[in-house]
């Protein structure tokens, strides 16, 4: 197999971006001082490519990726670039890559994009240099085979708390990771494979720790069905599988009498719904989870089972969405 290889784009406040390069995979060198290392200039995406059932090769939404790219760089001042341009450069970089991109089911070529400040100096001031990179990796199942759920951690502000109003929650920047690590590794010390992240003193949800949340609930006292997921209020990473939930289910749900909402849900709402049978399901979306069903949450003292009941299977909600 060919050695991999990795696209890199350097760019300076005085010269702007220079020629991309497709080089062989290897190590990067930085002097001590880069402001990535001290203050965190740094922002990235995840996106993934595929191959349809004519061998052909796809990107999924990029367009959606860049833009939100974008945001990210200018929130943490680094240089912005055209989206369209660098679309081009992924493309050609995948075409290169292209024998990693397996046509096989649950298989795709991960693609992580980087974008981080390299100028060196202890002053906390804007990047006058930085580095765009992409790096490629053939990912399977994200939680192998057997799997049928994640358990969770309901995780508060007394705890930690992963973002807040006027924060960076909704960029895709390093330093929102860092810091949900040590309560994550607490959460899997008690049995749990992420936190659910709460925020305020009514314990809003808002997101798992690789996933946006959608929970599916009977109406109270009727047979009318809702689709919740958080708003995108700040706080909250604007998903693009979330994004693609929320389509299809306004497609297909919606002329079924489903209700499809991005509305605020408390816990004690949710355990409510748990205890009186009218909570059906949770799953969480992400580039790399796709959609993965939760079991349970642990929320204090109380364990949430999240479904999907005997009288309600997950492969009903799916089946609707891809009816038709």
């Amino acid at each position: 197999m060919k050695e991999k290889k990795k696209k890199k784009i350097d760019w300076s406040l005085d010269r702007g971006w220079q020629t991309p390069q497709i080089l062989p995979y290897q190590r990067i060198t930085l002097d001590p001082t880069v402001c990535v290392f001290h203050y965190g200039f740094e922002c990235f995406e995840g996106m993934k490519a595929y191959k349809d059932a004519r061998g052909r090769l796809r990107l999924f939404r990029p367009r959606i990726n860049m833009e939100r790219f974008k945001k990210s760089a200018a929130r943490v001042a680094l240089p912005s670039f055209d989206s369209e341009e660098l679309l081009k450069l992924i493309a050609e970089f995948v075409q290169v890559e292209e024998r990693f991109v397996l046509l096989k089911e649950e298989y795709s070529l991960y693609l992580r994009t980087v974008l981080m400040g390299t100028s060196g100096g202890l002053g906390v001031t804007a990047p006058t240099s930085a580095l765009l990179y992409i790096v490629a990796s053939p990912v399977g199942e994200y939680y192998g085979e057997g799997y049928s759920g994640i358990s969770l951690e309901a995780t508060n502000g007394s705890i930690a708390t992963r973002a807040w109003p006027g924060g960076a929650g909704r960029h895709k920047v390093g330093g929102n990771y860092a810091p949900c690590v040590a309560p994550e590794k607490t959460a899997q010390s008690h049995g749990y494979q992420q936190c659910l992240w709460l925020f305020g003193d009514d314990d809003a949800i808002t997101e798992a720790g690789t996933m946006n949340i959608f929970i599916s609930l009977r109406v109270s006292k009727s047979e009318r069905f809702e689709l919740v997921t958080p708003p995108l209020d700040g706080v909250i990473l604007p998903g693009i599988t979330r994004d693609c939930i929320l389509k299809l289910a306004q497609e297909k749900l919606e002329h079924l009498g489903w209700l499809v909402d991005e509305r605020k849900i408390i816990m004690v709402e949710l355990a409510a719904a748990s205890d009186s049978g009218a909570l059906l399901e949770i799953f969480g979306t992400g580039t790399a989870a796709i959609v993965s069903p939760v079991e349970k949450i642990k929320w204090g003292q109380k364990i949430i089972k999240c479904g999907p009941s005997e009288n309600h299977k997950a492969a009903d909600l799916a089946s609707l969405m891809t009816a038709g």
